[in-house]
């Protein structure tokens, strides 16, 4: 009966299980580098030790340091460098390794803003896995809006896998951190364009007028009114990954209206577009940017079939003015990318992008940017200073004021 309970709580518990949003893989190659680094600093440390000079006899044997030059005319060790080494040179191999190390690891992002409107989530789910070649780690990947903290989204995408072990490290991500991300700037009503006068193409100003104006009555007053192109994301995009590709499904509403100065506004249509981009996944550093392309695209009226008819000369220009005057404005934000969970100072190189049915995943071997003391010495904690002994003037001072 004990058996069957604890079967029957790991079910449950794997049941509830939260499904990780981006995944990576740090193979025996990365560690091997790192730990390579990390013995090039504990190198500098050690220089920075001053021994005082130590000469003496120990029965027949002659011994001699002097400062970083060792040498030793015997095998025999004394008790007074014994006692050298476990009181200065132990304690600051045990300082860099426990606490400066630690500074290098503060750096890694957990929590944090990625622009204006939204930030990203990398909290680790469970204790990483490890292996004699590999170690495993499950973040949750999820983007929210800045202004609703506590925001989040179930995730019921496929569970990104890491079965390869060439390169350095190994990044996954599902369909799930995407879509976070795309509902997040919906949330955050990121995902709309007002183009109004001059902000509207020119080409598409004159066929917009051309293709209304001889059909609407219109008041002269209002008639060379600039003109008011509005695109509204109506619902939050869609992420679809394959192994053949990237797509993201998008659905908004156009507005086309005139806007007379100090008047209300003359609408002239209201429309549908349906769109679909294709994304192209690259690393750079340690971001993750993504490349848009505008690759399907309808426009059609929620009003009648014969509007949508009608709407059929417009979606040319539409287009165009997609590709032109919009999707530059899309790439220049993610372009910014999004940062990959990793310590300052060390970056990705020599990247490749594979696709699979729900996740993605990128292989790449790793690069120390900046040395490991420069990274460690720019986060190291300041040393507390004594208010009362920095205003008590030095003893040579006071006895020359007395």
């Amino acid at each position: 009966m004990a058996l069957f309970g604890a079967l029957f709580l790991a079910l449950l518990a794997g049941a509830f299980a939260e499904i990780p949003g981006c995944k990576i893989r740090i193979t025996s190659k990365a560690l091997e580098l790192v730990k390579q680094e990390g013995l090039r600093f504990l190198e500098q440390e050690l220089e920075t030790i001053t021994i005082p000079d130590l000469r003496g006899r120990e029965g027949q044997f002659f011994y001699n340091i002097s400062e970083r030059v060792y040498e030793i005319l015997s095998t025999f060790i004394t008790s007074g460098m014994r006692f050298l080494l476990n009181q200065q040179i132990c304690p600051v191999l045990f300082h860099a390794g426990m606490v400066l190390l630690n500074s290098l690891l503060d750096t890694v992002p957990v929590r944090s803003s990625v622009d204006n409107y939204v930030g990203i989530d990398y909290s680790l789910l469970k204790d990483p896995a490890v292996s004699a070649s590999h170690l495993d780690m499950d973040f949750r990947g999820s983007f929210f809006p800045l202004d609703q903290g506590n925001w989040s989204l179930l995730n019921q995408a496929v569970e990104p896998q890491l079965l390869e072990e060439e390169r350095m490290v190994y990044v996954a991500f599902s369909e799930f951190f995407f879509d976070t991300a795309l509902e997040s700037y919906f949330q955050a009503g990121a995902l709309q364009l007002l183009l109004v006068g001059d902000k509207v193409p020119r080409d598409l100003d004159m066929l917009l007028r051309a293709s209304y104006f001889g059909s609407i009555v219109l008041s002269p007053a209002v008639i060379d009114s600039p003109l008011k192109l509005e695109l509204r994301v109506t619902a939050p995009p869609r992420c679809t990954i394959k192994p053949s590709g990237t797509t993201v499904s998008v659905t908004a509403s156009v507005i086309i209206a005139l806007a007379p100065p100090n008047q209300p506004e003359v609408q002239l249509s209201t429309m549908v577009m349906d769109a679909r981009l294709s994304a192209k996944m690259t690393l750079r550093g340690k971001a993750l940017r993504i490349q848009l392309d505008l690759r399907k695209f309808r426009i059609y009226s929620n009003q009648s079939t014969l509007e949508s008819l009608a709407l059929i000369p417009l979606q040319a220009p539409l287009k165009t003015m997609l590709q032109i005057g919009v999707m530059p404005l899309l790439n220049e934000r993610t372009r910014r990318g999004v940062q990959i969970p990793l310590p300052e100072g060390i970056d990705f190189v020599h990247e490749v992008v594979t696709n699979h049915a729900g996740f993605i995943t990128i292989g790449a071997d790793l690069h120390f940017a900046k040395g490991l003391r420069e990274v460690i010495e720019k986060n190291r904690p300041a040393v507390p200073t004594d208010p009362a002994a920095s205003s008590t003037p030095p003893p040579s001072t006071a006895a020359a004021a007395v």
